[in-house]
């Protein structure tokens, strides 16, 4: 099935910001890459900030999905699902050519000068957090977790261990920041209820 000129606006949109983040990011850049007319990119964008902000809706629709698969996935313990997330987002960093997560650097580039997107990447990863946490409840159910291990906690600092590794993957343009950030935190969860 053909995608729409919207729907080819937004992918690309994502690359384009994956690999030059918003300041350097021209509308025409999107254009010319699209080979879509001006007239058509204001018909469905009001400007470039109402552009980026819709391109992270669709990044989360995407970041949802995977979660879908790997929480929802009740053939594994859940510990192994909220890992397997990662793993998935991992794989996907590999195709992107390791530029890491779109909300880490718009993040990094935005939050301190624009409080639309500050607030916007902030209650993105909130929703993240707040499904993973629902996994680590689980896991608190069924002994994998200390009785006394806070989920949302556990859910945030894993979240921004896996943030740091990304922008360390996408220095180096490749995977072992995020396999040791893995490794790592994994064990140091289930070492806290040995």
């Amino acid at each position: 099935m053909q995608k729409t000129t919207k729907e080819r606006l937004l992918e690309t949109g994502l690359t384009l910001l994956l690999r030059h983040g918003y300041n350097d990011l021209g509308v025409h850049s999107i254009l010319e890459a699209t080979g879509v007319p001006k007239g058509s990119f204001y018909h469905h964008f009001r400007s470039k900030e109402d552009f980026a902000l819709q391109v992270i809706d669709s990044y989360m629709a995407e970041v949802h999905g995977g979660l879908d698969a790997s929480l929802g996935d009740r053939t594994l313990p859940p510990l192994d699902r909220v890992r397997r997330f990662f793993e998935l987002t991992r794989e996907k960093y590999r195709h992107e050519g390791y530029l890491g997560c779109m909300l880490g650097g718009l993040g990094q580039e935005l939050a301190g000068v624009n409080e639309t997107f500050q607030s916007k990447i902030e209650t993105c990863f909130s929703q993240m957090a707040d499904r993973i946490a629902a996994c680590f409840e689980e896991a608190r159910e069924d002994g994998s977790l200390s009785p006394q291990a806070d989920p949302l906690t556990l859910a945030e600092l894993v979240l921004n261990c896996w943030e740091g590794a990304a922008l360390r993957s996408r220095l180096r343009r490749e995977r072992s920041p995020l396999d040791s950030m893995l490794d790592f935190y994994f064990s140091s969860v289930a070492a806290t209820t040995a």
